[in-house]
């Protein structure tokens, strides 16, 4: 039989942004993570009663298949609303929808457009609301990174770590999530695309907690010196499709390819949340390089995310 007496639970109501999230939480996901891994069945009915509602602004493949495997691999049930049927807070406000689907559900996982719409429904739902990525965060994301940077490598104190690209949601909760674990990272963006200026000052006052160390570039070659993993994103996220050619001219010096790599630290491994756009921000050969660690990122995102559910639903809370 499944026991939850030992799932550290999350106090805070909601997950908006990573660092709802503290320090010593994310810690314990991780490993919660990887021990729901290694051993699933332990963990079969843990959300047996449990109904999750998916509610998906945008298109998915990873997010949306890996929340509802975790939703039914934990012994829960899913509803899922996509994007067809419009925008949340477009047929009826965003607080109308949160107070029917508190009624009838245990959490609500929200994939949309805007942070301001995320938070709406925060406010006026009485059952945890998830970030499954909005226009600012991507939190769901780095906790599988880190995840599998831990498998990878072991203790994350002192990893040092390059982005490369987009200062986007991914990069933001990169930052906020490393600057936690005690990760270096250098973000390399062309100038005016660099990170939310306010996260960048967020994620640089939690790193002297941990030792770590945010840094901006406009150079891939320095960022990527010494480095032990390299991300990239593609150049062009949902949503801003009207600047796709703009985006490649000012990203074209950004691309993540075998030169590049050869400026990294030995052993170091490439990482993309995906999808990617091959022959854009990385080529092909990196892509299926032994280096490439994306499909492993892809496959934790289901544990990252059972972990983070067991948390928030089956935690014994103080």
């Amino acid at each position: 039989m499944t026991t939850t007496a030992n799932i550290p639970a999350i106090q805070a109501p909601h997950l908006l942004a990573d660092t709802d999230l503290t320090a010593d939480e994310l810690q314990a996901l991780i490993s919660l993570a990887v021990d729901v891994k290694r051993s699933p069945a332990r963990y079969a009915t843990a959300l047996a009663g449990k109904s999750i509602a998916l509610l998906f602004e945008k298109p998915s493949l990873r997010t949306r298949v890996t929340f509802e495997l975790a939703i039914q691999q934990l012994g829960g049930h899913s509803v899922f609303q996509d994007h067809r049927d419009g925008r949340i807070g477009e047929r009826e406000p965003a607080k109308d929808m949160a107070r029917n689907l508190d009624r009838w559900v245990d959490a609500i996982v929200a994939r949309t457009f805007t942070q301001q719409i995320l938070e709406r429904l925060a406010q006026w739902s009485s059952v945890p609301v998830i970030n499954a990525l909005s226009g600012k965060y991507h939190p769901c994301q780095a906790m599988a990174d880190f995840q599998t940077l831990y498998e990878r490598f072991g203790s994350l104190k002192g990893f040092k770590m390059a982005f490369i690209g987009d200062g986007n949601n991914v990069c933001h909760s990169l930052m906020l999530c490393a600057a936690r674990l005690g990760v270096s990272l250098t973000v390399a963006t062309p100038p005016e695309y660099e990170p939310d200026a306010e996260v960048v000052a967020h994620a640089r006052a939690i790193a002297p907690s941990s030792g770590a160390a945010i840094e901006l570039s406009f150079d891939p070659r320095q960022a990527v010196s010494g480095a032990s993993a390299v991300y990239t994103d593609i150049w062009t996220s949902m949503g801003w499709e009207a600047e796709t050619q703009q985006r490649r001219v000012a990203f074209a010096g950004f691309q993540v390819n075998d030169e590049l790599m050869a400026e990294t630290a030995p052993n170091a491994v490439f990482m993309h949340c995906l999808p990617a756009a091959r022959g854009e921000e990385v080529t092909d050969s990196v892509m299926e390089s032994p280096a490439s660690i994306v499909f492993d990122q892809a496959e934790n995102r289901l544990h990252a995310q059972k972990a983070l559910l067991l948390m928030f639903l089956a935690g014994k809370r103080s």
